[in-house]
């Protein structure tokens, strides 16, 4: 799943190669993925593209003032195109395009654009065109961005005081905190040596502190890694940063121990025992229901 750095560094792509363009026309093959009917797709044609945000994991197209605004959901992502003059009509159904955006030719014959696409049976990847991002519901209740300046360590500390929670719930709670996902939380804990089940209200001040740090450095680090990339490199660069996430069974990179993973119905964390647990392994729940 896309998370903030590669969603702030797909809008960067974008300002630097859509921002000024001119929207020719905007094909939805999957239809299920517009949630959103007035105004209608068809208004964004003819209007120039003028800005590009991100809000959390988010991508908002500002177009004269009428915003695409895209969630990529865990199987989406984003496609440039140099040239999608000779691309012909898809018909709904077939294949992961979900929607395609054409901008207006260069002088060279050349009609750049992009396009989203959806891998996996889960279609949940989103489109939205309106007046105002807040009024995509999903935007509206994000908690703050943990890139801005306003979120400091006292942000933090207000956030988790008295809040039950498992910290990585908590991370990964968009209403929460906004743009930080499964793979992320899991290197946001990893760098603050923390347990995944620590539950957050019993943070002291100076785990706080170190959380703090560990979430700001983690997606600064990446936001970094990623800028300048082409959006068909982000996913690989992505896979190649990580220290514990999606690396089960392979020596911790910090002391050597062996990263381990605890299982859910539809998800998996990655942690470092030595580095996070003071050695101890964390009970896998559904592998210990397995074994009965």
């Amino acid at each position: 799943m896309p998370e903030l750095p590669e969603v702030e560094s797909l809008a960067d792509f974008l300002r630097a190669h859509a921002v000024g363009q001119t929207v020719a026309s905007v094909e939805v093959v999957a239809f299920q993925a517009l949630k959103t009917v007035d105004p209608p797709v068809t208004a964004l044609g003819g209007l120039t593209v003028t800005g590009v945000a991100r809000h959390g994991k988010f991508l908002d197209l500002d177009c004269d003032g009428l915003h695409f605004v895209t969630h990529l959901a865990r199987g989406g992502w984003l496609r440039w195109r140099d040239d999608l003059s000779a691309a012909k009509p898809v018909r709904p159904g077939k294949g992961p395009l979900a929607v395609r955006v054409r901008l207006a030719p260069g002088d060279d014959g050349r009609q750049p654009g992009f396009e989203l696409t959806e891998a996996g049976t889960q279609k949940r990847l989103a489109v939205y065109v309106v007046g105002d991002p807040a009024e995509v519901p999903g935007v509206a209740s994000l908690g703050p961005d943990p890139l801005a300046p306003d979120f400091t360590p006292d942000r933090l500390k207000a956030i988790v005081s008295g809040n039950r929670t498992q910290i990585k719930g908590l991370l990964r709670d968009q209403k929460v905190i906004a743009g930080i996902g499964n793979a992320y939380s899991d290197e946001v804990l990893h760098a603050a040596k923390m347990s995944p089940f620590k539950i957050a209200s019993s943070l002291t001040d100076a785990q706080i502190a170190d959380l703090h740090e560990a979430i700001v450095t983690t997606l600064q680090d990446a936001v970094e890694r990623s800028r300048g990339l082409a959006a068909k490199d982000l996913k690989s660069e992505k896979k190649s940063g990580l220290r514990v996430h999606g690396r089960t069974g392979e020596p911790c990179d910090v002391c050597g121990d062996t990263i381990r993973e605890v299982s859910f119905a539809d998800s998996s964390l990655q942690y470092c025992p030595t580095c996070q647990t003071g050695g101890k392994p964390l009970a896998d729940r559904r592998l210990s229901k397995l074994l009965k």
